[in-house]
């Protein structure tokens, strides 16, 4: 059977052309917007090893054992810098950090 394809015949079937998106329409899918937290249902003290390393696209463990090997080899600068987060970094669903809160509370 060999069929000929007429633009003008009503009955003809043709695939439709992708006309592409409309004019002022987007057709690439916005990027996901990722946001420091500390998480709540993967922490071992208070999230900050895992919000990291969720952040980064790593395995929360191994920042946990960088954490552990500054505070150990690093002087204690892994517990400072622990400290840092947890204080900077928010909770997870939380607007604001408990850094920001403290000032806040501290200011009022």
């Amino acid at each position: 059977m060999n069929e000929t394809l007429n633009p003008t015949d009503p009955t003809s079937t043709a695939p439709a052309p992708d006309a592409g998106p409309a004019i002022g329409e987007a057709h690439e899918a916005q990027p996901r917007v990722r946001r420091l937290v500390r998480r709540r249902d993967d922490r071992m003290i208070a999230g900050v090893c895992s919000g990291i390393g969720d952040y980064l696209g790593m395995d929360a463990n191994i920042v946990r054992l960088l954490v552990v090997l500054l505070a150990v080899f690093g002087s204690g600068a892994g517990v400072a810098l622990y400290v840092a987060g947890w204080l900077l970094i928010p909770e997870e669903g939380a607007s604001e950090s408990l850094g920001a809160q403290l000032l806040a509370n501290i200011r009022s």
